[in-house]
């Protein structure tokens, strides 16, 4: 009998379910990790623009701020740098004016959550969309969030 023969035999399927749970498990830890510390990331990134460069003021940051910071960080930190991303890391910010709650969500929601909540017009509904990815786990990949038949913006949500 052969060496592989011999181990095949003797590894139970008990054992490699077990192993293929604990890397499942793991792999799963670390991508909610890495998206959360990216959320955090991107939100201090947004606020030091926004209260060290922009002094809190919301307006006209885009025509010299970003395109300068965009051309220093992109060749040395790629595309999620951007114009259009800083501009989303200063929103972000603006709309979760509290550190504490950015450190919470983001264990509960990916950067791609926060996308597409950012956007929208106000607290009550963000806060919605927020709750509800949080506790049902809706995906935006799934198509969680609730979208008119013909457009690709949310439905407003009257409370």
């Amino acid at each position: 009998m052969r060496i592989t023969e011999i181990n095949n035999k003797s590894l139970s399927n008990d054992l490699i379910g077990d192993i293929r749970s604990l890397i499942e498990i793991a792999r799963h830890n670390m991508a909610v990790t890495v998206n959360a510390g990216l959320a955090i990331l991107y939100w201090q990134i947004g606020n030091r623009i926004r209260q060290d460069i922009l002094k809190e003021k919301r307006a006209r940051y885009g025509e010299e701020v970003l395109p300068t910071l965009s051309a220093k960080f992109l060749p040395e930190f790629g595309n999620g740098f951007g114009i259009r991303n800083l501009s989303r890391m200063i929103r972000f910010a603006e709309v979760f004016p509290e550190g504490k709650i950015v450190s919470t969500l983001p264990r509960q929601l990916s950067w791609s959550h926060f996308v597409e909540i950012i956007p929208l017009k106000g607290d009550i509904q963000r806060d919605f969309y927020a709750e509800m990815c949080r506790v049902e786990r809706w995906s935006v990949r799934t198509g969680g969030f609730c979208r008119s038949p013909d457009s690709k913006e949310l439905m407003d949500i009257n409370v």
